[in-house]
């Protein structure tokens, strides 16, 4: 991969931790902004509804936060697009499909097989 390829992945790293950044904050400023006091029960049970919805949500984007910090670490320390199973290239298309894949598809593949196997 060339250092071109790795600017690339960089900007588009960075700029998917600035896009869950903001919806953190706009969801924490929704959340502190709307008034607790819902006199209905079925309008109040539909707030709840929405409100845990957005916070898993927001607990799948800071696993993906993590991943992201990762996948930066890598590029920093010259391990991006490396398999970390196998040790082989990481496909360009599969890169640009999961920026923050840290296996090749071959690798990823066996590891749900065995995590399906497993009952995971």
């Amino acid at each position: 991969m060339d250092e071109q390829d790795l600017l690339r992945f960089k900007e588009q790293l960075e700029a998917m931790k600035t896009e869950i950044a903001t919806d953190v904050e706009q969801t924490l400023s929704e959340m502190t902004n709307s008034s607790g006091n819902i006199p209905d029960p079925n309008d109040r049970a539909s707030m709840e509804s929405d409100r845990s919805f957005e916070l898993r949500i927001r607990g799948r984007e800071r696993k993906l936060m993590d991943k992201i910090e990762e996948a930066l670490a890598r590029i920093e320390d010259g391990t991006y697009g490396v398999c970390a199973g196998c040790g082989c290239d990481i496909a360009i298309k599969r890169l640009q499909a999961r920026p923050v894949a840290k296996f090749c598809i071959d690798c990823k593949s066996r590891q749900e097989q065995r995590e399906k196997e497993q009952g995971r």
